[in-house]
């Protein structure tokens, strides 16, 4: 076994029943996974698989329609936050040639008159897929619920009090993407999503069992990032790194172009964006600048942040 397999081996594999029986080796095993690589795999979420199959063939079924019915659900001037953002747009940050890949996105539902309203847009729905609405609120709230018992592991691993992290993305700018990636050639400087970092506080996503996830170890490997049929893969965003001062690490990653025998096939998968509401404060928290130099000494909301780096990646 290479020292990469050896390496790749120690990024947590966890279920999410264990922070239920001992939360606090829960929190051990997952935060130290999340110090040292920016990631874990997580199963028993509690996500139902019979809502995740609905979904990847609601997904399936609106990516399958004619271009021309997609792009009547793009938002010129929306920085793709809802509805439909087509192929060839998304780039990642400093990189030229952009991502392969086309995706969809569902946001929080605000009640009308809500204060967040005026930032976070309201969600448009295709027409042309039967519950496609009803399957993605539904699963929308089943990301929000495995989220935030990671995020109670989260505050364990760092000393705070277990519902530190309840108020800081409640109504959060939380974002759902359905992701399609074609096949491809594998010719060119093109990739499925060229490597970069989260913009926000968390990502859970399902469908990585299709090889091509990587991230990029601190040792300057990349490694693949392999969970099995069914089980997140959750890794640290920027926001979440700010707040720590580096402690829980934002890991650069991509999507590589598959092997020849899988180009003609398309990759699916579905990450959840998980955000702090828009006006919380992100302010280096006072436990991680203990014995280390605060590198974000100017503090900023979550909205602004975002903004700054949608700008990045050429989505604003």
């Amino acid at each position: 076994m290479s020292s990469i397999d050896t390496q790749a081996r120690t990024v947590a594999s966890v279920s999410l029943t264990e922070s239920d029986r001992d939360p606090e080796g829960f929190a051990r095993e997952i935060g130290g996974s999340f110090e040292r690589y920016g990631f874990a795999i997580v199963a028993d979420h509690g996500i139902p698989s019979d809502l995740i199959r609905r979904a990847e063939e609601k997904a399936k079924a609106f990516f399958a329609l004619p271009e021309e019915v997609k792009r009547r659900y793009h938002i010129a001037g929306g920085g793709g936050a809802r509805g439909y953002t087509p192929f060839g747009i998304e780039t990642a940050k400093g990189a030229t040639a952009y991502d392969l890949k086309e995706f969809w996105h569902v946001g929080r539902e605000l009640p009308e008159g809500h204060p967040f309203a005026e930032v976070m847009a309201a969600n448009v729905w295709p027409e042309e897929v039967e519950s496609f609405r009803a399957t993605f609120l539904e699963l929308f709230a089943a990301f929000d619920t495995a989220g935030a018992r990671i995020l109670e592991a989260i505050a364990r691993h760092l000393g705070l009090a277990p519902d530190y992290f309840v108020d800081t993305v409640r109504d959060g700018n939380s974002v759902l993407r359905l992701l399609h990636y074609p096949p491809t050639d594998g010719n060119g400087p093109n990739v499925r999503a060229g490597a970069h970092e989260d913009i926000n506080t968390i990502t859970l996503l399902l469908g990585a069992e299709e090889a091509g996830l990587q991230l990029l170890d601190r040792d300057g490997n990349w490694l693949p990032v392999t969970p099995k049929e069914g089980e997140l893969a959750v890794n640290i965003g920027d926001m979440l790194q700010r707040l720590t001062n580096n402690v829980l690490r934002s890991t650069t990653h991509r999507v590589v172009n598959p092997p020849p025998e899988r180009r003609g096939h398309s990759r699916y998968s579905m990450p959840f964006f998980l955000h702090f509401r828009p006006d919380f404060l992100i302010e280096t928290l006072p436990q991680c600048m203990e014995g280390r130099p605060n590198l974000y000494p100017e503090p900023i909301t979550s909205h602004d942040y975002l903004l700054e780096r949608l700008r990045e990646i050429k989505l604003a």
